[in-house]
């Protein structure tokens, strides 16, 4: 999902063409920097994940490169100069990636990183992340391996210019997906790449967001759903085989755009009626703002696990079958359920879509409403509506 903000423009083929910010780098695979004060070393880029911008050595970066094969994104860091040289420093908003929204080279956005730069390369993967016992090495027990204790080795205190939404605090915690509703809520993994969650509402259906369908315009639904992980006998998985969305809905559409927000929904079939053994959601429209919901999703910074934040609110309920909500969430919560419950039961009243950047401040982020998709609901999980088939389409053609 891509946000809107500054303006710019560059000269392709000859002609003027306008880009918005967070489309940049669709025409640059990297930012051109300023001039820096810093002498910049000889050093290789061999790695294949040179020049995205972000550091991939050990030690300093993600370690997805071996040391000294990622220099351009790494050597600023590895020698303590970062500066502003990226084009976007000093416009009051993180860029690196990872922190932000990945326009700048990591080291060369100080200023307006420097508040988050703390939580570089940090995350809550280990097993027992949200404890409130540190457990990395060296300034904890050393059960997980270091910087994946973020939240209990550092704080959940979290600066609103980061990218990931947590309103000031990271109110989240680890579900256990063996439990119900936890276990029916699961994890949505394309054959294109990428992930969004979903969740069991009948037998064979799920429900997640529109946009998680898309990849570079085309339209690919074949995947594969994963779901109770924590269960005795392991994980359970289905492969998609066909999908409805909205009939107003457009790959072309993107979420952000006021009068498509309530588009981006998409009830999913999958092969095997898993709901059958684990149970499945119900779902329930609402029309004002609710003080109790949940919501569970597969973060990004929570690997394999469930993270989940528990009594947060529906904030503003929208006219156009959207809602904003204070719910702790990041990317590949996408397509998430919000929730609320009625004794043992639970309803899904919206899924997650997408974060709405504010000039005068974050604003909560915007989910759409199941009145959206609540009509299909039925005869799509009856097979009445029997919808697309999980392949590749762009403009309404089969690709495969």
């Amino acid at each position: 999902m891509r946000l809107v903000a500054a303006v710019v423009i560059v000269m392709l083929a000859g002609c003027a063409t306008t880009l918005e910010k967070y489309d940049v780098r669709d025409y640059f695979r990297q930012v051109v920097d300023k001039p820096s004060s810093a002498a910049k070393p000889l050093g290789s880029n061999s790695c294949e994940f040179a020049r995205d911008n972000e550091c991939d050595e050990p030690g300093i970066g993600t370690g997805l490169c071996a040391a000294g094969t990622d220099y351009d994104d790494c050597w600023r860091l590895a020698q303590g100069v970062e500066d502003d040289s990226c084009q976007y420093a000093n416009d009051g908003e993180c860029d690196e990636p990872t922190l932000g929204g990945g326009y700048c080279t990591q080291g060369t956005d100080a200023t307006d990183c420097g508040p988050v730069a703390h939580l570089r390369f940090r995350n809550d993967t280990c097993a027992t992340a949200f404890n409130g016992v540190c457990n990395e090495p060296g300034i904890g027990d050393g059960t997980c391996e270091a910087r994946t204790d973020r939240s209990d080795c550092v704080g959940r205190e979290r600066p609103l210019t980061i990218r990931d939404h947590f309103f000031g605090y990271d109110d989240r915690m680890l579900l256990d997906t063996s439990a119900f509703p936890w276990v029916v809520i699961g994890q949505l993994d394309f054959n294109v790449g990428g992930a969004c969650t979903a969740a069991l509402i009948a037998e064979d259906v799920l429900v997640t967001a529109a946009h998680c369908l898309v990849e570079d315009g085309v339209v690919d639904a074949r995947g594969v759903f994963t779901t109770g992980a924590g269960r005795d006998g392991g994980p359970l998985q289905a492969n998609v085989v066909a999908y409805f969305v909205d009939p107003l809905w457009k790959p072309e559409l993107t979420p952000g755009v006021e009068k498509t927000n309530g588009l981006d929904w998409a009830l999913v079939r999958i092969d095997r009626p898993l709901g059958a053994e684990l149970g499945y959601l119900g779902v329930r429209i609402i029309d004002g703002p609710v003080d109790a919901i949940h919501q569970a999703g597969y973060s990004w910074d929570t690997g394999d696990a469930l993270s989940g934040h528990l009594g947060c609110r529906v904030i503003t309920v929208f006219d156009n079958s959207t809602l904003s909500h204070d719910c702790d969430t990041t990317r590949g919560d996408s397509g998430s359920p919000l929730m609320v419950r009625d004794g043992e039961q639970y309803f899904v009243i919206a899924t997650d879509s997408i974060f709405m950047p504010d000039e005068e401040g974050p604003i909560p982020y915007v989910a759409v409403r199941s009145d959206g998709w609540v009509p299909y609901h039925a005869d799509f999980a009856s097979g009445v509506l029997q919808g697309t088939p999980a392949v590749r389409t762009k403009g309404g053609k089969s690709l495969d």
